[in-house]
């Protein structure tokens, strides 16, 4: 069995290709230096040649506020680049798993999404990532497509370091508690997805770690596992705003993922330890 991981340079990415290797299975981690995926020929040829059994599409452009102004790039990026994979997936008899997002949905209400609930996004980002889903159902039909959430992986940039950089500098912060969803550690979604794509239970899941909190919360249990004496200060969506509108409900149901038999990741609390176990900080009390 060959594997092909697109944005190995991301966090998702990186773990999916170091899972994959622990389980002696032959995977290749690429990112834009091996091939552009907004240039249709270089896509189609790089599949082709390598003919894998797998493809796991984690490359996207993931600049939520800057897609904003920057949309043909993430367009370019997130619609016609998975295009591209999804035909090369198609041609070349390929499982395709696709990465989406909580930011399909509109955010609204506190009941959590079902995979059967219809997208609305409310930002550039989000449209482009549910206009990916679309491209991926139309052309592969042996196909996943994973919806994860507030994502943190060891391999990049995310709200957790952005809160330890943060909270070393200063001894308040404000952090906004009126959006709620499931903070995701990439370790955990890396074994579902190694798990899933051996199986023929194509379809459409929800993929995040148990439990919801808010950005507030998850800032607070930051600094309570690492010792940090931070003051967080509860604010609303209204007193910071974004360029880009963010959902307030990013609850979504893992019903799909019991239905096919799949195990739910662990709770957000238990990862995010983990997590910083991992990076080596947590602070044994």
């Amino acid at each position: 069995m060959k594997v092909l991981v697109t944005g190995v340079k991301g966090q998702l990415g990186y773990d999916v290709v170091k899972r994959f290797k622990s389980l002696n299975v032959e995977c290749l981690g690429v990112d834009k230096e091996k091939f552009d995926l907004t240039d249709e020929r270089q896509t189609m040829d790089f599949i082709r040649n390598y003919r894998p059994d797998i493809v796991v599409h984690c490359a996207a452009y993931t600049a939520v506020d800057r897609a904003e102004e920057d949309r043909a790039v993430c367009y370019a990026v997130n619609v016609l680049g998975t295009r591209y994979v999804a035909q090369a997936c198609s041609e070349v008899g390929a499982k395709m798993v696709y990465i989406s997002t909580d930011y399909v949905f509109d955010g609204k209400g506190e009941v959590p999404y079902e995979v059967t609930d219809m997208p609305a996004p409310i930002n550039y980002y989000g449209q482009t990532k549910y206009e990916g889903e679309l491209e991926v159902k139309r052309l592969v039909d042996k196909a996943f497509i994973i919806r994860i959430s507030w994502v943190f992986g060891k391999n990049g940039n995310n709200f957790v370091k952005t809160m330890l950089t943060l909270g070393k500098e200063r001894k308040q912060l404000n952090v906004v508690c009126d959006q709620i969803g499931s903070p995701t550690y990439t370790f955990d979604v890396a074994r579902l997805i190694t798990d899933m794509s051996v199986t023929n239970k194509y379809g459409t899941y929800h993929a995040t770690n148990e439990g919801y909190c808010s950005w507030h919360e998850f800032a607070k249990e930051i600094f309570n596992l690492t010792g940090l004496d931070v003051c967080v200060n509860p604010i609303s969506t209204e007193e910071y705003p974004t360029k880009a509108i963010r959902p307030k409900n990013s609850r979504m149901s893992k019903k799909s993922l019991d239905r096919s038999l799949f195990t739910r990741l662990p709770e957000w609390k238990d990862a995010l330890k983990r997590y910083l176990d991992e990076l080596d900080l947590v602070n044994e009390k």
